[in-house]
């Protein structure tokens, strides 16, 4: 393994604490006896893990900078972002505030404190056309979230080269804090509505759940000789219609019960430009050097829970 691994317990600063990763990011590294303080929206309910929460506007680089200073933690953990495409396209200034402003101020803090910085970026940096991607790929993203990802990447490696390290995260499954959020929570949200969910059998994504994404953050606020940009996710890459199938399988849902519709980009000319084909990533050299390893799609579904929303139409069904 190698490395210089850290173990002593760690002030972690974290945003986005009530969100999909940054809520089962608290949860592992209070696991690993981490002291962990999470900034929180200010309508947002915080999970386990947090020693301290923080109801802060992350778009006021002021106040930002007041708490950085009150607590002077020893890793800065970035979990926070507008992580849909669309959200991005319909609020591009807030999309701007928070992909690339926001983690290069934490990127410059960081610097200034000689603190870890771990942040997260996408495989939406690629353009879809080349997988598997290694990083050393040359990016080309086609979306405005891909943009701005990439360039938070360049931003935080320019403020903060001797302590930042960048992870490209892929399609998240699991559990989310709504039970909303998801791959297979989106899923079971269309069949509760009585939709056809419409999924493209030549797009491929490799998914892996937030808490394996979660645990390699951990790992990388320990690890502070690894630095720059690495590639996570888990080691399937798939065809969204087979990972939405599979999803049925698992829950043992009909046909009738939870329809699909396999689509091609070919069907889609109007939007197909802007979403990439296939995003499958190469895992090295991360994989080979931390604890924590790919999962199957397999292992993953096992850890999927009918999602609450959507318990009454589901036992409806059986």
């Amino acid at each position: 393994m190698g490395g210089c691994l850290c173990l002593r317990r760690m002030k972690i600063f974290l945003t986005g604490a009530s969100g999909f990763v940054g809520a089962a990011f608290a949860e592992a590294a209070h696991r690993r006896g981490h002291h962990v303080i999470g900034v929180i929206g200010r309508s947002a309910v915080a999970g386990p893990g947090l020693a301290q929460k923080i109801a802060l506007d992350l778009t006021d680089p002021a106040a930002l900078t007041s708490a950085l200073f009150e607590h002077y933690p020893d890793a800065i953990v970035n979990c926070a972002a507008v992580a849909e495409p669309a959200q991005c396209d319909a609020d591009p200034a807030r999309s701007e505030a928070l992909n690339v402003a926001l983690p290069t101020q934490l990127a410059q803090f960081a610097n200034h404190l000689s603190a870890r910085f771990v942040h997260i970026s996408t495989e939406q940096v690629f353009d879809g056309t080349a997988a598997p991607y290694t990083t050393d790929s040359r990016p080309n993203p086609v979306n405005l979230y891909g943009r701005q990802k990439l360039l938070s990447e360049r931003a935080v490696t320019a403020a903060a080269r001797a302590f930042a390290v960048t992870v490209r995260a892929p399609l998240l499954s699991g559990n989310s804090p709504s039970g909303r959020r998801s791959l297979h929570e989106r899923l079971f949200a269309g069949w509760a509505a009585g939709k056809t969910p419409r999924v493209y059998s030549d797009e491929i994504r490799q998914p892996c759940t937030a808490g394996s994404l979660a645990e390699v953050l951990v790992e990388l606020c320990e690890r502070q000789d690894l630095l720059g940009v690495f590639h996570w996710a888990g080691n399937e890459p798939l065809s969204r219609h087979e990972l939405a199938r599979r999803v049925r399988a698992h829950f043992k849902l009909s046909e009738k019960s939870a329809p699909l519709a396999a689509i091609t980009r070919a069907d889609t000319p109007d939007v197909s430009p802007t979403r990439p084909a296939n995003l499958a990533l190469d895992l090295q050299p991360l994989a080979g050097i931390i604890k924590t390893q790919p999962e199957s799609f397999e292992a993953q579904l096992d850890q999927f829970v009918v999602p609450p929303p959507f318990r009454d139409w589901y036992h409806a069904q059986k």
